[in-house]
């Protein structure tokens, strides 16, 4: 039976699976769409590029999504092990919901954006998506006038945070994957990283990933309802 020590060093990653049991919508689980939008039309540069407009009604939708959303148990139990772990916890995150952060969790990285935020496409600025002009059709930067975008990684962009990750892969003695499929890369391979430098691999998901075979021990179901066990177990409540 695996046991924590306030020494443990634990990597978490979470994706959409964490954030559907809160009642967001996923890519996978919507047909290939995402609120009836095709990815292309939605969630690459060249679609902010051609129709802005199109794009920031999607993610004007979705960050409201995300203010009424709350977290679920799994949430809270990351929290609880973020507390008992200390520095030795860190959080990556695929989703942009805010949901981790809105919970509790501080040692949070958010690879792909985060629906919070937006930034300037001519100064760079980047600002609280609550400080904006919802109002207009495309937001402007209050410095420069620039067109805003969201603060989110589109397909064909390079998720943040990838040496931090890579760092923490290298050092973690547990890898613990919450929620995701293990087909979008990169993150679909940091499983591997892990094992291959020694972690103890587990994953929690209603299906099982496509990277199963990295993976040491699996719990398949929804995981607000495995995890709080799980962790309580992990950390000897």
């Amino acid at each position: 039976m695996l046991k924590f020590t306030p020494d443990t060093n634990v990597l978490v990653l979470t994706g959409a699976g964490i954030s559907a049991e809160s009642g967001i919508r996923t890519f996978r689980d919507s047909g290939g769409l995402w609120e009836n939008h095709r990815v292309e039309d939605v969630a690459t540069p060249e679609a902010f590029n051609s129709n802005p407009v199109k794009v920031w009604e999607f993610y004007r939708q979705r960050y409201q999504d995300s203010i009424s959303s709350k977290p679920n148990p799994a949430h809270l139990a990351l929290v609880k092990l973020e507390q008992f772990l200390g520095d030795n916890f860190l959080l990556v995150t695929q989703n942009v919901d805010c949901l981790h952060i809105k919970a509790g969790s501080k040692r949070v990285l958010e690879m792909h954006g985060s629906l919070a935020n937006c930034i300037c496409t001519k100064c760079h600025s980047k600002l609280a998506i609550k400080d904006i002009d919802l109002t207009q059709p495309i937001p402007l930067c209050p410095f420069c006038n620039g067109i805003l975008r969201p603060d989110i990684v589109w397909f064909g962009e390079i998720p943040h945070y990838l040496n931090i990750i890579d760092d923490a892969l290298r050092k973690c003695s547990v890898f613990i994957i919450v929620g995701t499929s293990g087909v979008v890369y990169p993150a679909a391979g940091f499983v591997l990283t892990a094992k291959l430098m020694g972690a103890k691999t587990i994953a929690i998901n209603l299906g099982k990933p496509d990277n199963l075979a990295y993976i040491d021990e699996f719990y398949q179901g929804k995981s607000g309802d495995i995890l709080p066990g799980l962790v309580a177990m992990w950390i000897g409540e």
